[in-house]
Protein backbone atom coordinates (compact mmCIF):
# COMPACT_ATOMS: atom_id res chain seq x y z
CA UNK A 1 0.00 0.00 0.00
CA UNK A 2 1.35 3.42 -0.94
CA UNK A 3 2.57 5.60 1.92
CA UNK A 4 0.39 8.64 1.35
CA UNK A 5 -0.75 11.34 3.75
CA UNK A 6 -4.11 9.57 4.02
CA UNK A 7 -2.41 6.27 4.85
CA UNK A 8 -0.11 7.92 7.39
CA UNK A 9 -3.07 9.60 9.13
CA UNK A 10 -4.83 6.24 9.38
CA UNK A 11 -1.72 4.69 10.91
CA UNK A 12 -1.41 7.55 13.39
CA UNK A 13 -5.01 7.02 14.47
CA UNK A 14 -4.43 3.26 14.81
CA UNK A 15 -1.29 3.71 16.91
CA UNK A 16 -3.16 4.97 19.95
CA UNK A 17 -1.14 8.17 20.00
CA UNK A 18 -2.84 10.79 22.23
CA UNK A 19 -3.47 13.30 19.46
CA UNK A 20 -6.37 13.39 17.01
CA UNK A 21 -5.14 12.52 13.53
CA UNK A 22 -7.81 14.72 11.96
CA UNK A 23 -6.61 17.79 13.90
CA UNK A 24 -2.93 17.52 13.01
CA UNK A 25 -0.92 19.39 10.41
CA UNK A 26 1.35 17.49 8.03
CA UNK A 27 4.85 18.98 8.24
CA UNK A 28 6.66 16.62 5.88
CA UNK A 29 6.22 13.34 4.03
CA UNK A 30 9.40 11.37 3.35
CA UNK A 31 10.81 8.34 5.13
CA UNK A 32 8.56 9.54 7.94
CA UNK A 33 5.27 11.36 7.84
CA UNK A 34 5.64 14.12 10.41
CA UNK A 35 2.45 15.54 11.94
CA UNK A 36 2.08 18.32 14.50
CA UNK A 37 -0.62 19.52 16.84
CA UNK A 38 -0.55 22.07 19.65
CA UNK A 39 2.02 20.45 21.91
CA UNK A 40 3.14 17.28 20.16
CA UNK A 41 4.83 16.06 16.99
CA UNK A 42 4.29 12.51 15.70
CA UNK A 43 6.61 10.71 13.28
CA UNK A 44 5.05 7.81 11.39
CA UNK A 45 7.62 5.54 9.74
CA UNK A 46 7.21 4.68 6.07
CA UNK A 47 7.73 0.94 6.70
CA UNK A 48 8.71 -1.62 9.32
CA UNK A 49 12.41 -1.46 8.41
CA UNK A 50 12.57 1.92 10.19
CA UNK A 51 11.69 0.42 13.59
CA UNK A 52 15.31 -0.06 14.79
CA UNK A 53 16.15 3.51 13.80
CA UNK A 54 13.08 4.85 15.59
CA UNK A 55 14.00 2.92 18.74
CA UNK A 56 17.57 4.21 18.57
CA UNK A 57 16.42 7.79 18.06
CA UNK A 58 14.37 7.63 21.28
CA UNK A 59 17.36 6.25 23.18
CA UNK A 60 19.56 9.00 21.76
CA UNK A 61 17.06 11.65 22.86
CA UNK A 62 17.03 10.28 26.41
CA UNK A 63 20.83 10.03 26.45
CA UNK A 64 21.24 13.64 25.27
CA UNK A 65 18.79 14.78 27.94
CA UNK A 66 20.84 12.97 30.59
CA UNK A 67 23.92 14.88 29.45
CA UNK A 68 22.10 18.25 29.27
CA UNK A 69 22.56 18.63 25.53
CA UNK A 70 19.85 20.95 24.16
CA UNK A 71 17.95 18.73 21.75
CA UNK A 72 14.42 17.79 20.80
CA UNK A 73 12.80 15.72 23.57
CA UNK A 74 10.64 12.63 23.26
CA UNK A 75 7.12 12.83 24.67
CA UNK A 76 6.87 9.03 25.00
CA UNK A 77 9.83 6.75 25.82
CA UNK A 78 8.70 3.85 23.66
CA UNK A 79 7.82 3.34 20.00
CA UNK A 80 4.13 2.91 19.24
CA UNK A 81 3.19 0.49 16.45
CA UNK A 82 0.47 0.57 13.81
CA UNK A 83 0.25 -2.22 11.23
CA UNK A 84 4.03 -2.72 11.45
CA UNK A 85 4.84 0.99 11.14
CA UNK A 86 6.75 2.68 13.99
CA UNK A 87 5.28 5.86 15.48
CA UNK A 88 7.21 8.11 17.85
CA UNK A 89 5.99 11.15 19.78
CA UNK A 90 7.95 14.31 20.50
CA UNK A 91 7.42 17.55 22.36
CA UNK A 92 6.72 20.30 19.86
CA UNK A 93 9.20 23.16 19.95
CA UNK A 94 8.01 26.79 20.11
CA UNK A 95 8.22 28.88 16.96
CA UNK A 96 11.78 29.70 15.95
CA UNK A 97 13.04 33.12 17.02
CA UNK A 98 15.15 33.33 13.87
CA UNK A 99 16.86 31.04 11.35
CA UNK A 100 19.86 29.13 12.69
CA UNK A 101 23.33 29.85 11.36
CA UNK A 102 26.68 28.03 11.41
CA UNK A 103 27.74 29.79 14.62
CA UNK A 104 24.64 28.37 16.35
CA UNK A 105 25.51 24.85 15.25
CA UNK A 106 29.12 24.86 16.45
CA UNK A 107 28.51 24.96 20.25
CA UNK A 108 26.02 22.10 19.95
CA UNK A 109 28.61 20.03 18.08
CA UNK A 110 31.19 20.80 20.78
CA UNK A 111 28.76 19.40 23.37
CA UNK A 112 28.06 16.28 21.32
CA UNK A 113 31.76 15.77 20.60
CA UNK A 114 32.56 15.91 24.31
CA UNK A 115 30.24 13.00 25.12
CA UNK A 116 31.42 9.47 25.89
CA UNK A 117 30.01 6.51 23.99
CA UNK A 118 26.47 5.59 25.12
CA UNK A 119 25.93 2.15 26.58
CA UNK A 120 23.46 1.17 23.85
CA UNK A 121 25.93 1.59 21.00
CA UNK A 122 25.81 3.71 17.87
CA UNK A 123 26.40 2.67 14.25
CA UNK A 124 29.41 3.89 12.31
CA UNK A 125 28.90 6.72 9.81
CA UNK A 126 28.45 4.87 6.53
CA UNK A 127 28.88 7.92 4.33
CA UNK A 128 29.20 6.00 1.07
CA UNK A 129 26.76 3.21 1.84
CA UNK A 130 23.90 4.61 -0.24
CA UNK A 131 25.87 5.24 -3.44
CA UNK A 132 25.01 1.96 -5.16
CA UNK A 133 21.31 2.22 -4.34
CA UNK A 134 21.11 5.81 -5.58
CA UNK A 135 22.88 4.97 -8.82
CA UNK A 136 20.62 1.97 -9.34
CA UNK A 137 17.56 4.19 -8.86
CA UNK A 138 18.98 6.61 -11.43
CA UNK A 139 19.04 3.82 -14.01
CA UNK A 140 19.30 4.85 -17.64
CA UNK A 141 18.61 8.50 -16.85
CA UNK A 142 22.32 9.07 -16.28
CA UNK A 143 25.31 8.21 -18.43
CA UNK A 144 26.55 4.74 -17.38
CA UNK A 145 30.10 6.05 -17.63
CA UNK A 146 29.27 8.59 -14.93
CA UNK A 147 27.82 5.85 -12.73
CA UNK A 148 30.97 3.75 -13.16
CA UNK A 149 33.11 6.80 -12.40
CA UNK A 150 31.27 7.39 -9.12
CA UNK A 151 31.60 3.73 -8.16
CA UNK A 152 35.35 3.98 -8.69
CA UNK A 153 35.47 7.15 -6.59
CA UNK A 154 33.42 5.47 -3.87
CA UNK A 155 35.78 2.52 -3.67
CA UNK A 156 38.85 4.74 -3.71
CA UNK A 157 37.63 7.09 -1.02
CA UNK A 158 36.34 4.24 1.13
CA UNK A 159 39.84 2.74 1.16
CA UNK A 160 41.47 6.11 1.76
CA UNK A 161 39.10 6.96 4.62
CA UNK A 162 39.80 3.63 6.31
CA UNK A 163 43.48 4.57 6.46
CA UNK A 164 43.01 8.03 8.02
CA UNK A 165 44.32 9.08 11.41
CA UNK A 166 41.93 11.55 13.06
CA UNK A 167 42.99 14.77 14.74
CA UNK A 168 40.08 14.63 17.21
CA UNK A 169 39.23 11.66 19.38
CA UNK A 170 36.58 9.51 17.64
CA UNK A 171 33.19 9.17 19.29
CA UNK A 172 29.56 10.26 18.99
CA UNK A 173 28.70 12.57 16.09
CA UNK A 174 25.48 14.09 14.80
CA UNK A 175 25.98 12.78 11.27
CA UNK A 176 24.12 15.53 9.38
CA UNK A 177 25.61 18.65 10.93
CA UNK A 178 23.90 21.53 9.13
CA UNK A 179 22.17 24.66 10.44
CA UNK A 180 18.85 23.31 9.12
CA UNK A 181 19.04 20.77 11.96
CA UNK A 182 19.19 23.48 14.61
CA UNK A 183 16.15 25.29 16.03
CA UNK A 184 16.55 28.66 17.73
CA UNK A 185 14.08 28.68 20.62
CA UNK A 186 13.57 31.11 23.49
CA UNK A 187 16.38 29.44 25.45
CA UNK A 188 18.83 29.24 22.55
CA UNK A 189 19.83 26.66 19.92
CA UNK A 190 18.34 23.16 20.06
CA UNK A 191 19.56 20.17 18.06
CA UNK A 192 17.15 18.38 15.72
CA UNK A 193 17.14 15.22 13.57
CA UNK A 194 18.68 12.64 15.88
CA UNK A 195 18.26 9.77 13.42
CA UNK A 196 21.71 10.25 11.91
CA UNK A 197 23.72 9.98 15.14
CA UNK A 198 26.70 7.68 14.79
CA UNK A 199 30.10 6.98 16.28
CA UNK A 200 33.07 7.81 14.09
CA UNK A 201 35.60 10.53 13.38
CA UNK A 202 34.34 13.83 14.81
CA UNK A 203 35.76 15.39 11.66
CA UNK A 204 32.74 14.03 9.73
CA UNK A 205 30.56 16.70 11.37
CA UNK A 206 33.03 19.49 10.57
CA UNK A 207 33.70 18.64 6.92
CA UNK A 208 30.02 19.30 6.19
CA UNK A 209 30.42 23.01 6.86
CA UNK A 210 33.75 23.22 5.04
CA UNK A 211 32.07 21.72 1.98
CA UNK A 212 29.17 24.16 2.37
CA UNK A 213 31.68 26.99 2.16
CA UNK A 214 33.47 25.61 -0.88
CA UNK A 215 30.58 24.16 -2.89
CA UNK A 216 27.25 25.56 -1.74
CA UNK A 217 27.95 29.27 -1.42
CA UNK A 218 28.19 29.61 2.36
CA UNK A 219 29.56 33.06 3.18
CA UNK A 220 33.24 32.67 4.20
CA UNK A 221 32.56 34.97 7.15
CA UNK A 222 29.83 32.61 8.36
CA UNK A 223 32.26 29.72 8.05
CA UNK A 224 34.86 31.63 10.06
CA UNK A 225 32.23 32.26 12.75
CA UNK A 226 31.58 28.51 12.85
CA UNK A 227 35.31 27.76 13.18
CA UNK A 228 35.70 30.37 15.93
CA UNK A 229 32.72 28.99 17.88
CA UNK A 230 33.92 25.40 17.54
CA UNK A 231 37.57 26.18 18.17
CA UNK A 232 39.26 24.37 15.28
CA UNK A 233 39.24 24.43 11.48
CA UNK A 234 38.97 20.94 9.99
CA UNK A 235 40.72 22.20 6.85
CA UNK A 236 43.96 22.18 8.86
CA UNK A 237 43.71 18.38 9.09
CA UNK A 238 45.55 16.31 6.48
CA UNK A 239 42.56 13.99 6.09
CA UNK A 240 40.07 16.74 5.27
CA UNK A 241 40.37 16.26 1.50
CA UNK A 242 39.58 12.55 1.84
CA UNK A 243 36.40 13.04 3.86
CA UNK A 244 35.42 15.93 1.61
CA UNK A 245 35.90 13.75 -1.48
CA UNK A 246 33.84 10.96 0.04
CA UNK A 247 31.03 13.35 0.90
CA UNK A 248 31.09 14.91 -2.57
CA UNK A 249 30.85 11.45 -4.10
CA UNK A 250 27.87 10.56 -1.94
CA UNK A 251 26.17 13.91 -2.59
CA UNK A 252 26.59 13.54 -6.34
CA UNK A 253 25.11 10.02 -6.32
CA UNK A 254 22.25 11.14 -4.06
CA UNK A 255 21.09 13.67 -6.67
CA UNK A 256 21.28 11.01 -9.39
CA UNK A 257 18.34 9.06 -7.92
CA UNK A 258 16.03 11.99 -8.73
CA UNK A 259 17.17 12.29 -12.35
CA UNK A 260 14.59 9.92 -13.95
CA UNK A 261 11.67 12.15 -13.01
CA UNK A 262 13.27 15.57 -12.70
CA UNK A 263 15.25 17.36 -15.44
CA UNK A 264 16.59 19.86 -12.89
CA UNK A 265 18.07 17.00 -10.88
CA UNK A 266 19.70 15.58 -13.98
CA UNK A 267 21.24 18.96 -14.78
CA UNK A 268 22.54 19.31 -11.23
CA UNK A 269 23.94 15.77 -11.30
CA UNK A 270 25.75 16.46 -14.56
CA UNK A 271 27.16 19.72 -13.15
CA UNK A 272 28.44 17.90 -10.08
CA UNK A 273 29.96 14.91 -11.82
CA UNK A 274 31.65 17.14 -14.43
CA UNK A 275 33.28 19.21 -11.69
CA UNK A 276 34.56 16.03 -10.05
CA UNK A 277 35.94 14.71 -13.32
CA UNK A 278 37.63 18.06 -13.98
CA UNK A 279 39.09 18.16 -10.49
CA UNK A 280 37.65 21.64 -9.96
CA UNK A 281 36.80 22.11 -6.25
CA UNK A 282 35.31 25.57 -6.75
CA UNK A 283 32.39 24.80 -9.12
CA UNK A 284 29.21 25.88 -7.35
CA UNK A 285 26.75 23.14 -6.45
CA UNK A 286 23.15 23.87 -5.61
CA UNK A 287 21.11 22.23 -2.84
CA UNK A 288 18.48 19.82 -4.10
Amino acid sequence: MAFTEHRARALLAASGAPLPASATTLLSLGENAVFATDGLVAKVGRDASLLPRAERELRIAAWLQEHDVPAVRAAEPDVLMADGHPVTLWHRLPDAARPAGPADLAPLLRKVHSLPEPDFGLPHRDLLGGVERWLRLAGDAIDPRDADYLRERRDGFASAAAALTPHLSPGPIHGDALPRNVHIGPDGPVLLDLETFATDFREHDLVVMALSRDRYGLDPAAYEAFVHAYGWDVREWAGCAVLRGARETASCAWVAQHAPANPAALAEFERRVASLRDGDPAVRWYPF
